[in-house]
């Protein structure tokens, strides 16, 4: 929570800006008060009133600005800058402020407080609920009003560490499908945090168990089951989930794998924003829910019993981007996932040729584009899940050959990709050609001799790039 100079200014603002209306802060800033150590500047209002001029007041006197919410029963959000707090405002629903604390999602959630300062109003015990670690509905039916509250279900179990209840874990099962009726826009956002939360394995797991998995993913529903070769001790959904938990004890403690100094450069990494409000590192979570999406499709077995995945890197690829675009996902994210998702095995085909020379070093990270740093802590977590045959030997190799490369991809990722040492006119104008596709492969050429160490000086580059015509 902010200090309370902090608190108090905004509140004391609330209060001057709506006005005379009644008007009470509800939901989650209410709950978050009361687990404290929890920071809130989004706040719920409910105002007995006009929720149009409220807003409006309230976006001048924090110097932000008001607008509708489409579909969101008349509510208003109050943005304050330069981006300090949040407000949305709704409308009293029903005579009483207990009238509309019964029409919400969850007994949590069903809290009040005057914004004008008196006691907490809580009629369907959500804060006992919350001494409990309790999820439960805060009336039957609640789920009916709005399918999409079966995730947050999912959500608020994750990001509050509470148990749903059985009426609520079965209202869930009953409204799953018609999730597939709500704006994609709205399933992703809920997604995005479950995957956030630091319990999204768990989250993951209680989609599955409510049906929720089929209807928005059923890419990943279809993993379960999908048997592997003996160096898994997973079924595929299982190694996925496996590995979306390696990836957060990765992105939590860096260290456990890379030395201090490196570990910093990967929290950084991991930091940077993306899109869609999303951190790579958040992003990156994503890539390990998709890495082996195609392996349904992709399964073979040879005569002699050997399973195996062909292409499932590629398909995988594609998979992932066409599951991102139909949640409404921004088209960087869904980039970044299919890249990762395409490159996730390429590290492990170099670990019997460590230490890797100049050249391989180069392949790879020129391959992995503007992903290699990333696609290198992905396929660290993948390696880490696989615990079948030999395992132990593996791992250990795997992560050698990740601490041999990632400075180098991290590097690469902070000053780009290296340039060729001389400019394409000045060669063409050397070795007098015109410019064109051989002109790019010797550019390309020069740019790996440069990494090597094959070229130092501008008569080397020219020298070499003559050797390679000839």
């Amino acid at each position: 929570m902010p200090d309370h100079a902090d608190q108090e200014h905004i509140l004391k603002l609330l209060r001057s800006a709506v006005g005379p209306a009644e008007c009470w802060i509800v939901g989650g800033a209410v709950r978050d008060r009361l687990r404290g150590g929890v920071e809130v500047t989004d706040f719920d209002l409910v105002v007995a009133g006009d929720v149009r001029d409220a807003a409006r007041r309230l976006a001048r006197a924090g110097h932000g600005t008001a607008f509708a919410l489409s579909g969101e029963f008349g509510a208003w959000r109050v943005v304050a800058r330069p981006g300090s707090w949040r407000a949305d405002i709704s409308p009293l629903h029903g005579e009483r402020i207990e009238d509309d604390l019964g029409q919400r999602d969850f007994t949590v959630n069903a809290m009040a407080e005057p914004l004008a300062g008196g006691d907490l109003l809580d009629p369907l015990g959500g804060a006992h609920d919350l001494e409990l670690g309790r999820l439960r509905l805060a009336a039957r039916g609640s789920l009916e009003r709005d399918p999409l509250r079966a995730m947050r279900l999912v959500r608020l179990a994750c990001e509050l560490d509470l148990q749903p209840d059985a009426p609520a874990i079965e209202a869930a099962r009953h409204v799953a499908p018609r999730l597939a009726d709500v704006a994609a826009e709205r399933v992703y956002g809920e997604l995005q945090r479950i995957l956030a939360s630091e319990r999204a394995p768990d989250g993951i797991r209680l989609l599955g168990e409510v049906g929720l998995t089929a209807v928005v993913l059923p890419e990943l529903d279809a993993l379960g089951g999908i048997g592997q070769s003996p160096y898994h001790h997973l079924d595929v959904g299982g190694h996925t989930l496996a590995v979306l938990s390696e990836l957060l004890q990765l992105q939590s403690d860096p260290a456990r794998v890379f030395d201090a100094a490196t570990a910093v450069a990967v929290r950084a990494l991991l930091d940077e924003p993306l899109a869609d409000d999303m951190s790579r590192g958040l992003a990156m979570r994503f890539a390990a829910l998709m890495h082996d999406i195609a392996k349904p499709a992709t399964r073979t077995v040879a005569p002699d019993g050997r399973v195996g995945f062909p292409s499932h890197d590629a398909l995988g690829a594609q998979l992932a981007r066409a599951i991102l675009a139909r949640l409404r996902a921004a088209a960087t994210v869904q980039s970044y996932v299919a890249e990762l998702t395409r490159h996730h095995l390429r590290l492990g085909f170099l670990v019997h040729r460590r230490p890797l020379s100049r050249a391989e070093l180069y392949g790879y990270l020129d391959a992995c584009g503007g992903v290699a740093a990333d696609v290198t802590l992905l396929s660290v977590a993948d390696r880490l899940a696989t615990r079948g045959a030999h395992a132990r030997e593996s791992i250990d190799a795997h992560l050698e050959l990740s601490r041999e490369v990632i400075g180098e991809a991290l590097r690469w990722h902070a000053e780009g990709h290296p340039r060729p040492p001389l400019r394409g006119d000045e060669l063409a104008a050397a070795l007098g050609i015109e410019a064109g596709p051989l002109l790019g492969e010797l550019l390309a050429a020069l740019t790996e001799a440069q990494f090597t160490g094959a070229v130092a000086t501008h008569a080397d580059a020219v020298a070499f790039a003559r050797s390679r015509m000839a």
